[in-house]
């Protein structure tokens, strides 16, 4: 069972959840134990939390003609990589190599927030998560969820709202 906690700072916070703080948005927390056998982090992630895959948002990173793209998605479904490259009016996007996505975001894989990186990248958000309240995404450690209004996330990463996901 997923414990929860509102605005999480401190010692213990991540890069993500002190943006927030800073910020002054209103989120709440969700932490869970890590299974490193499990063969998906947002199935694990939702299903920890007991939330809908499709409320639970896995971010990728993609080279979108060249420059590293951050993408939003639904566990549930995946990255539409052509949709994606229209969305920032590029031409070809393709799966960045993890270590560069990891350097450039601070994060490691399976726990890459879209909030507080390293760098800032473009973001587009799925516009699926304009269908929810709340969504879920990670707070930048595997194990670690943060819980959010969308309208929030696009508006602190400047994300581009455009259907990239596919079921």
């Amino acid at each position: 069972m997923a414990k929860k906690q509102k605005k999480q700072t401190g010692a213990g916070g991540t890069p993500a959840t002190v943006a927030l703080t800073a910020a002054g948005t209103a989120f709440t927390v969700h932490s869970y134990e890590h299974d490193p056998a499990h063969p998906s982090y947002g199935d694990e992630a939702a299903e920890a939390m007991g939330v809908s895959p499709d409320r639970v948002f896995k971010t990728l990173v993609a080279e979108v003609d060249g420059e590293l793209t951050v993408a939003v998605v639904p566990v549930a479904g995946t990255l539409d990589l052509k949709a994606l490259a229209a969305a920032v009016s590029g031409k070809r996007a393709v799966m960045a190599d993890p270590a560069a996505a990891e350097r450039t975001t601070g994060y490691v894989r399976g726990g890459i927030s879209p909030l507080g990186q390293r760098k800032r990248l473009r973001t587009v958000l799925d516009d699926s998560a304009s269908a929810h309240a709340t969504i879920c995404v990670s707070a930048g450690r595997r194990g670690l969820e943060v819980e959010l209004a969308p309208a929030d996330l696009a508006a602190l990463t400047d994300a581009v709202l455009a259907p990239v996901g596919r079921a």
